[in-house]
Formats: structure tokens, sequence, C-alpha cells
């Protein structure tokens, strides 16, 4: 994952928020190659702001 334009330092000081990000710009933009945690996809997903249709997707594979 490359984003540049996000200070992880300051956001990795609240994990809940940091672990959302990282699952929301995998799913979004790409995982280069990385897998998703599962503990942490279920534990965050009412709150991932994903694409309806890679979230419909995902529910599908997750929660069959």
């Amino acid at each position: 994952m490359y984003n540049w334009s996000v200070d992880t330092k300051n956001l990795k000081k609240n994990q809940a928020k940091y672990q959302t990000f990282i699952l929301e710009q995998g799913i979004n933009f790409g995982l280069n190659g990385k897998r998703l945690s599962l503990g942490n996809l279920k534990k965050y997903w009412p709150i991932l702001d994903i694409d309806t249709h890679k979230k419909a997707f995902l529910q599908k594979i997750v929660w069959p």
C-alpha cells in the first residue's frame, strides 16, 4: 500500500482508526501482494467505508 498523503505515525496512536484505514485502503486500492487479516476484517466490518460492490463480494466470501 502506497499512501503518501496520510501521516500514519499519528494514525497509529489510535489502533482502531489505523486498522480501519489499512483495511479500507487495501480493499479499495489494492493489496500489493499482501493479505488481509480475517480477524480484523470481521472486527471492523460494520465501520468500514468501502465500495458497495466490493463489500457485497467480500461478505459472500467471509460469511457464506
